[in-house]
């Protein structure tokens, strides 16, 4: 019984869970498994585009196409399972044919989705668009052939020679598959009719033949400097295809090919490859492939080339960065749904409300990348989905939007009446709701205008103590929409009925802009365009036209009616000056009147000059306008040029900017928001100026936060400037996120560094976020900035940035080259830079050669860096006349060479009665009066300054030297009677039982097996204890040998106590167990495998093993190396003493110095290592 409660118990829980969470997740479960994809098929072939959804049944399936619901028959309909059939593909002209594409819509009680689309293609071959030329080419040079065809699927290329198969197995023939055939090394084999052929799954196509003519060069060939015959194009191409950047030069000799990025950065290497001859083909191309190719041609072993360069540009489809999330809101609340992408182009945004696509009005809104819906309703509960769409595809993201509703809520306001009260208030009043009037504890009043689209809603907030409100920032002469919603604490009412009303007109705020032009010397043509509905504020019905005489005060007024735009004045005289305004009027009254503009009639004699232009005048931003034209269709001039002037209301004329003929747009940015300024136009020929065409135009308001109540968008980021040439820079920035989806256009400041007159800013407009900037000074520091605007909102100038342009190739010659012959083969050669000042030389060459040997071309070659301006010739041959030349240059090119400047020199027998000569480019040798050959005063000063310095560092260098030594010798003394402690004296008993010489010294208190492996004290640990030998001075035992025989004893005891004696700085271990034998001394211990290098984790070594973790390092050292100390050798055979491999007639002692660390004297390292001391 008690098992069956538990399981009784266990079912209703999980009923009472899983019943819940079910219900809360099923709107989720509306979802896509299978989405259609591209599909490329044959014509009258069959296609399934799958699309398969699961969800909450039922779910009904709908397919789209192009955004039209596709009508279902008998070739075209709808499978059990979702998908889409196509019994029959058809390729027919107009709507009947079936591509394009399609989307399929799935839906359920919950809402609908969208799949993202998928593009159904009809396999195609069009004819071709470019066909193979013939040409005539020289023998040993390079053929070209190139066709070009559109197909989908792309076809492939081949090619035909004299009607068969073009052999491709020589390396001389190169063919790409971009349809372009290359042959090199051209002989008359090569001559003949050449054509390409086509071929894909739709059909096979073949071009009209081109003839190849051969013709002989006489050999040798001349030389020939490089050529690029056909560079690199601009690619397009999307992710993950392949492209190919040709490259095709010519020369003699046969010039090398080589391929490098403009930013200087690495060429990827894995996906790269070179097809035949320096053609560079790109593999699985990504984003980072993107960039600027330059391919250099170059001949062997010398500096000429040539470059050509190409942009390869990378498309790449959307990708989400920020998915919208589903919402959860009560009734008049607000939702906001986020969507970002990414992709090249930038994706386009859409939101879409259950399939459909959503359009702003007063309650949504889109900013963006956002959705905002405002006051939300019931209606609103629905899926919404994201799409990001570019030319490479779209994607789409879902999230819901689920309303949740109050029971006890108030009814609608009842009775809403607007009333007009002026042309900028409506009075609104309504009655209270019918059910639950008394818990009403607010009121919004929501209004916008009835006309256009994407109008901003308003709303008002109100207490419940009134039914009546007026409003009175509205527009003159505009119709808007109201509603009421009641609120409670429990939730807020429905809208209430919509309601509209007009406000009243009101005189015009602005007086039109006015055109200008002459059609003859005695009249002007007046016309302007009509205000802008903001501005009129009503009907115009009359405009007041007043023109006068510039030197004259009476004034002449016509009354033109409302519906006309322009006005022609004749009667005037030739080349005067008239003064022109006109004004506007509603039926309420008359607006302000115009600002006075000029215009000069034509000169009676000047009937063929051009005529005035057609001119058009468009505000972009509230700091930039658009000026257009169009020549004047009854033109009788040839037109050299244009001259455009502007300048703003009540100041100068400002100097014309000189136009090209070809042009027909010119933008004028750096204005001041709202603004008038006047726009002169003319063109002119050989006879002179001609027409003006006069307009004024205002600048409109950069809309501020509170005219949008929207912040204004932030300054693009991540400026950047490269130095393209020496007159141009390419600047990049990065586009704000939140204009993805939205058009925008930004405005580029350009000014050298510290200009000082602001009329010489350029300022450039561009729709890209990248520009190149032309036309600038060499070598040159400029500075910019960039600016966005989007939707009337200009954002702030975003950081300057500072470039210089690179410098040119100099154009001239070093200055003042001299030439001094200051020994009997070594001459001195010195000039001054090119006298220009926005050149950079990096590199100067000199060139010089005997006369003999320039007869026969041959040069000798120096190059000097750009900072020196001296060169020393060496190993000159006496009797010889040498020429000497020199040349800058830089990274962009070479210079010319200077004159050629002559020296001779003389025979060792005449020379040495001579004075130095120098050469300055005349033909006379100019002779010093002391004897001696001079340099400039600036170089001698440099010569002494260095000296003075040189000499100045060695004796500081000997002075340390010294002090160093005597630091030393202080410090080796100290060390020996420094300690902690006192330990009697005591002496040692050496081996031949001789006494050691009685030391006192001073330990350290530490216990008695302590063992100091780092040294740093002059105690010895033996069997006799501790030790502390007296300091002695440093002498090794084969620098002091005695050549007296009987001195044999003394000197072996001397030896002992000299190894005996502790040196600072080592540390000397006894052992005080078994000695032991020669060969473990020079070998090691016997099957001692691990030695003193122990496995890791253990400190045991062949010794007593007991010492600290710190002096491992110093015991690995002294036994790591050869199994012979190598400062035993010299012991072995050593004269006039006591030899280390005699007989000893007392029992054997050992002492091994280790070095304490690695930081001892250098003087000690070779005999610090390892020394034992054999019996004696």
């Amino acid at each position: 019984m008690a098992s069956f409660e538990r399981i009784t118990y266990r079912r209703m829980l999980y009923f009472a869970v899983f019943i819940p969470i079910s219900g809360v997740l099923c709107f989720s479960e509306l979802f896509f498994i299978k989405e259609p994809h591209d599909v490329m098929v044959l014509r009258k072939d069959p296609v399934i585009l799958d699309c398969q959804a699961r969800g909450e049944v039922p779910v009904s399936m709908t397919w789209l196409k192009n955004g039209v619901k596709v009508t279902e028959n008998e070739r075209v309909y709808a499978l059990s399972n979702g998908s889409l059939y196509i019994a029959e593909v058809e390729n027919r002209r107009g709507d009947k044919s079936d591509e394009g594409f399609y989307q399929c819509l799935a839906q359920n009680k919950y809402g609908a989705i969208l799949s993202q689309k998928a593009r159904l293609t009809i396999a195609s071959i069009s004819p071709f668009e470019v066909q193979p030329v013939s040409s005539v080419v020289e023998e040993g040079s390079v053929a070209r052939f190139t066709c070009k065809i559109h197909a989908n699927p792309p076809p492939i290329i081949t090619w035909e020679f004299n009607r068969t198969i073009l052999p491709l197995a020589t390396n001389r023939i190169t063919v790409l598959p971009n349809g372009v055939l290359q042959i090199y090394g051209v002989n008359q084999g090569d001559a003949g009719n050449y054509r390409c052929v086509a071929t894909n799954i739709a059909n096979r196509r073949r071009s009209i033949e081109a003839t190849l003519t051969v013709t002989s060069v006489p050999e040798p060939r001349p030389p020939q400097k490089p050529r690029i015959i056909a560079g690199p194009q601009n690619v397009t191409t999307t992710l993950h295809q392949s492209t190919i950047l040709e490259c095709v030069a010519t020369g003699n000799p046969k010039p090398i090919i080589s391929w490098s990025r403009l930013d200087h950065k690495s060429i990827d290497v894995f996906n790269t490859r070179v097809l035949g001859n320096g053609n560079l083909i790109i593999s699985d191309v990504k984003l980072q492939h993107a960039g600027v190719y330059v391919c250099r041609a170059t001949t062997p072993g010398t500096r000429n080339f040539t470059v050509a360069t190409a942009a390869l540009v990378v498309l790449a489809p959307p990708s989400f960065v920020e998915w919208p999330e589903s919402l959860t809101r009560p009734r008049a609340g607000t939702a906001r749904f986020v969507c970002l992408a990414e992709g090249i182009p930038n994706p386009k945004i859409t939101w879409l409300k259950n399939g459909l696509k959503i359009h702003s009005n007063g309650r949504i809104k889109m900013y963006n990348s956002k959705l905002v819906i405002n006051q939300i309703i019931p209606e609103d509960d629905a899926i919404y989905q994201c799409m990001a769409e570019n030319d490479q595809g779209s994607i789409l993201s879902m999230a819901r939007l689920i309303v949740v509703m109050s029971e006890d809520r108030p009814s609608t306001p009842r009775n809403v009446r607007p009333e007009t009260v002026s042309s900028s208030a409506i009075l609104l009043a309504w009655d209270r709701p019918l059910y639950n009037s008394d818990k009403v504890i607010a009121y919004s009043v929501h209004y916008m205008k009835a006309e256009g689209l994407n109008n901003e809603e308003y709303q008002v907030v109100i207490g419940n103590e009134t039914t009546r409100y007026i409003i009175d920032d509205l527009e003159p002469a505009s119709n808007y929409t109201f509603y009421i919603v009641a609120y409670m604490p429990m939730g807020a009412s429905r809208m209430s009925d919509h309601v509209s009303q007009h406000t009243f007109e009101d005189v015009p705020l602005r007086a039109p802009e006015i055109s200008l032009t002459s059609r003859s010397p005695t009249d002007i043509q007046v016309s302007w365009l009509p205000i802008p509905a903001k501005f009129s504020r009503g009907h115009i019905v009359t405009y007041c036209l007043s023109y006068r005489v510039s030197s004259e005060s009476s004034i002449n007024t016509l009354e033109i009616p409302g519906a006309k735009s322009k006005h022609l004045i004749e009667g005037l005289d030739p080349d005067t000056i008239y003064l022109l305004r006109i004004a506007a009027a509603t039926k309420i009254g008359w607006g302000e009147q115009s600002v006075w503009t000029s215009h000069r009639t034509p000169k009676a004699s000047s009937a063929k000059v051009p005529m005035a232009p057609e001119l058009r005048l468009e505000p972009l931003n509230c700091t930039t306008i658009l000026v257009s034209w169009l020549p004047s269709p009854v033109n009788t001039a040839n037109i050299q040029g244009y001259r455009l002037f502007y300048w703003e209301d009540s100041q100068q004329e400002s100097m014309p900017i000189q136009l090209r003929a070809h042009d027909s747009q010119r933008t004028i940015g750096g204005l001041d928001p709202r603004k008038k300024y006047h726009v002169k136009l003319l063109a002119y020929s050989y006879v002179g100026e001609g027409y003006q065409a006069d307009q004024t135009v205002s600048t409109p308001g950069c809309v501020s936060v509170r005219d949008r109540m929207v912040p204004p968008p932030p300054p693009p980021h991540h400026l950047y400037a490269k130095a393209n040439s020496s007159s141009s820079i390419y600047l990049h920035w990065g586009r704000p996120a939140f204009t993805l989806t939205q058009p925008v256009n930004y405005t580029v400041r350009c000014n050298p560094v510290g200009l000082q007159n602001a009329s010489l800013v350029l300022y450039l407009e561009t729709s890209e976020p990248h520009l190149l900037v032309k036309d600038l000074e060499p070598y040159t520091a400029y500075e910019f900035a960039v600016r966005l605007h989007f939707e009337q909102l200009s954002s702030p100038w975003s950081p300057v940035v500072y470039h210089t342009t690179l410098s040119e190739a100099p154009s001239s010659p070093p200055l003042g080259v001299k030439v001094t012959l200051i020994e009997d083969d070594t001459a001195l050669v010195s000039w001054k830079q090119p006298d220009e000042p926005n050149t950079v030389v990096t590199r100067y060459t000199i060139l010089y050669a005997s006369r003999k040997a320039w007869i026969g071309g041959e040069w000798q070659v120096l190059q000097r860096e750009g900072t020196i301006t001296m060169a020393l010739l060496e190993n000159l041959l006496p009797g010889n006349v040498y020429l000497i030349k020199i040349s800058a240059s830089n990274e962009v090119g070479d210079g010319p060479f200077s004159n050629t400047v002559e020296l001779a020199v003389q025979s060792k027998g005449i020379q040495s009665s001579q004075k130095p000569k120098r050469s300055d480019g005349s033909t006379e040798a100019r002779a010093y009066s002391d004897g001696f050959y001079h340099l400039d005063q600036k170089s001698m000063t440099g010569i002494i300054v260095g000296v003075c310095i040189a000499l100045t560092c060695i004796m500081i260098c000997v002075l340390i030297l010294i002090y160093r030594s005597k630091a030393r010798k202080s410090s080796a003394s100290k060390m020996a009677q420094q300690g902690n402690g006192q330990v009697p004296q005591a002496s040692v008993s050496l081996a031949n039982g001789s006494q050691a010489e009685t030391a006192e010294s001073f330990m350290p208190m530490v216990s008695d097996n302590f063992i100091d492996a780092k040294g740093g004290t002059g105690l010895i640990i033996n069997s006799a204890g501790p030790v502390n030998p007296k300091p002695t001075k440093n002498k090794w035992l084969f620098f002091t040998c005695e050549d007296k025989p009987n001195a044999k004893k003394g000197q072996a005891q001397r030896r002992l106590q000299t190894l005996c004696s502790y040196q600072p700085g080592t540390t000397m271990l006894n052992y005080e167990k078994e000695p032991p034998t020669s060969l473990q001394v020079l070998f090691g211990p016997m099957c001692d495998t691990e030695h003193s290098n122990n496995s890791e984790g253990s400190h045991e070594t062949g010794d007593s093993g007991r010492y600290s973790h710190d002096e491992i390092e110093m015991t690995q050292r002294s036994s790591v190396g050869s199994s012979r100390p190598p400062s035993l050798e010299p012991f072995t055979g050593n004269e006039g003493g006591l030899a280390c491999d005699e007989p000893s007639s007392g029992p054997p002692h050992f002492l091994m110095e280790i070095p304490a660390s690695a930081s001892s004297q250098p003087q000690n390292e070779q005999f610090a290592k390892s020394l034992a001391v054999f019996p004696l």
